[in-house]
């Protein structure tokens, strides 16, 4: 199964793409979606799109799994992650994905077993699970620890819903 873990954000959005096959995690693609605070917010939004579409048009991933908003004492910032937010769920339903959503709560707990855990743990986690040196940048590093909790989830749920048959 190949998943396209999603980090959203207005300023710089991380994607990393795994392969998850028997328990092995096997690094595709990684990266950032960058767009510049003096665009206009809608042309922001566009660009955020379309990179996302290309991503998407090229990897060929099977299922997406996107970081849920946690809670802003900024209205107005947590607003613009959600309508970011919405352009990237938009755009993986467009092409036929199905996505799920994941807490930064649930993220951390499922990579590091601690739901508190630092930026810094989760890159290195994410590095030892996909047994790699390096990651292009922390926004990257937790699009794919989004995608690694997600295989885990994913395939803990097949196993319960195979039992209970």
């Amino acid at each position: 199964m190949k998943i396209l873990g999603i980090d959203p954000g207005l300023t710089a959005t991380g994607f990393g793409i795994i392969e998850f096959n028997h328990d092995r995690y096997v690094l595709i693609n990684e990266g950032v979606i960058t767009s510049l605070a003096s665009d206009s917010y809608a042309k922001r939004l566009k660009k955020i799109f379309s990179h996302l579409q290309n991503i998407i048009e090229k990897e060929k991933p099977d299922q997406a799994a996107i970081e849920d908003m946690f809670v802003s004492n900024n209205a107005r910032s947590a607003l613009k992650l959600g309508h970011a937010r919405g352009v990237l769920i938009l755009g993986s339903a467009l092409s036929h994905l199905e996505v799920f959503e994941y807490s930064p709560l649930a993220i951390k707990s499922a990579l590091t077993g601690y739901g508190r855990a630092d930026k810094n743990q989760i890159y290195e986690m994410v590095k030892r699970l996909l047994k790699i040196n390096k990651i292009s940048s922390i926004h990257s590093s937790d699009a794919l620890a989004v995608a690694i909790c997600h295989a885990n989830t994913h395939r803990f749920q097949q196993k319960i819903s195979k039992e209970n048959l």
